[in-house]
């Protein structure tokens, strides 16, 4: 969009503030187990990826405590470190204890990133495979969870690696950040995503959330769709 004077005009991303992490992984769960209901309704099935963290582990502990046709829900992650399985590093670790433990979901319908591989490459265009064979041939997911990290990063999408400037493909490899490389989703797909939800708690995000707000394209996140996102944040984010 341009105003008439010729300068872009940068779409508010909407948000809401809420008191504290925890009511923000319950509003998260709500939101996400709507989403659920609406996708099953219009489509069959409910294809969610989810990133990793604290709060987000809150948040899918409260989604096994919402009204989810979890017989049609299929969870793919955004990112994860190349460890081995079982590791603490893992999102898939905490991903299964928070949401297997406690709600119904066939656990063949949580698709973890094949980081265990000896061959990451192919690793990674197999998940690509797999996305497009449930989501169709330029897949696009249903909604994609992400966080915001201090540095402006979401996904493994970080500062000043190649990784932000793949186009060809829908699932990737970054080079070493924090002791690990990780296998991420890309642009491509995540901004094909009919949903974004991002997650922003924690006074540590204040800045890097100002600047997503804005539309700041100088920081990874600033660089995915903001149509159709919802940011849930609490005080201490917002502040």
């Amino acid at each position: 969009m341009v105003e008439s004077g010729g300068d872009p005009v940068i779409p508010p991303i909407e948000s809401r503030i809420l008191p504290d992490a925890d009511a923000v992984a319950r509003a998260a769960a709500g939101f996400i187990a709507s989403q659920a209901r609406e996708a099953v309704a219009a489509r069959g099935r409910f294809l969610f990826a989810v990133s990793g963290g604290r709060t987000p582990w809150q948040m899918l502990r409260a989604l096994a405590d919402e009204q989810v046709p979890w017989a049609h829900v299929h969870v793919f992650q955004v990112d994860e470190r190349i460890a081995p399985a079982g590791d603490p590093d893992r999102n898939l670790t905490h991903l299964r204890e928070s949401l297997l433990s406690h709600a119904p979901l066939p656990p063949e319908q949580i698709h973890a990133m094949p980081v265990e591989e000896s061959d990451l490459e192919a690793a990674a265009a197999s998940y690509a495979r797999l996305l497009a064979s449930l989501a169709g041939s330029s897949p696009a997911l249903d909604l994609a969870h992400l966080g915001l990290g201090p540095d402006g990063h979401t996904a493994s999408l970080v500062p000043g690696d190649p990784v932000l400037a793949v186009t060809d493909r829908d699932v990737a490899l970054t080079g070493i950040y924090q002791k690990r490389r990780r296998m991420t989703l890309t642009y491509p797909l995540l901004n094909r995503s009919r949903r974004i939800l991002w997650v922003a708690t924690g006074a540590e995000k204040v800045e890097m959330l100002r600047r997503l707000q804005s539309g700041d394209l100088t920081i990874p996140a600033g660089h995915v769709r903001r149509d159709a996102a919802l940011i849930l944040a609490d005080q201490a984010a917002a502040a």
